[in-house]
């Protein structure tokens, strides 16, 4: 093995377990919300909830985890166009979720939980924490998908998009645990 190999192999290798560490801290912020909903409110939730937008924006983000997964085996394959292709749907199914979320469900949910009330605080916090991750992720996906445009990925050096992708799936995985706490536990 080439030293250029050993090297790469060992500065990945870093950067994976640095992304790592950034997941589990930031799933300690989503695990106080989730903890915080049950000691403020129990199992109360306002039947008011949107419970079909709920599940419509969950599949929307369940499925650009999919299209995430196809663009990183597609440059891990060396498909430049696959990978744009399945970068670019993921962005729009990220913004779709944001729309979803920000845009329709908050002026809903301030009519029946506004942000004062002990619901309506752990509703917001907690969406809107996981809104800023979704827009985060976003964001980082277009830069990764300007690089891959630009031809920077190869089959064996795609790190900024691996770890783009790492980052989006852990934001979906969040959320399969935010949509039950907040839509569907309680009555």
């Amino acid at each position: 093995m080439s030293a250029t190999v050993a090297n790469l192999k060992y500065h990945i290798y870093n950067r994976r377990f640095g992304l790592w560490l950034f997941i589990v801290s930031e799933s300690v912020i989503f695990l106080t919300l989730l903890v915080t909903r049950f000691y403020m409110q129990g199992t109360f939730r306002p039947h008011e909830l949107n419970q079909v937008l709920g599940l419509i924006v969950t599949a929307i983000l369940l499925f650009s985890s999919f299209r995430a997964n196809l663009a990183e085996v597609a440059i891990s394959h060396g498909d430049r166009g696959g990978f744009v292709r399945n970068i670019l749907m993921t962005i729009f199914l990220g913004v779709a979720f944001l729309i979803g979320v920000v845009a329709v469900e908050w002026p809903e949910a301030l009519k029946f939980a506004p942000p004062s009330s002990g619901f309506g605080t752990v509703f917001f916090a907690t969406t809107g924490m996981h809104a800023f991750h979704v827009l985060t992720g976003v964001i980082i996906l277009i830069i990764v998908l300007i690089q891959g445009w630009q031809g920077r990925f190869t089959p064996e050096d795609h790190w900024n998009a691996e770890a783009a992708i790492v980052y989006w799936h852990f934001v979906d995985v969040v959320w399969i645990f935010v949509y039950p706490t907040l839509y569907l536990v309680g009555s």
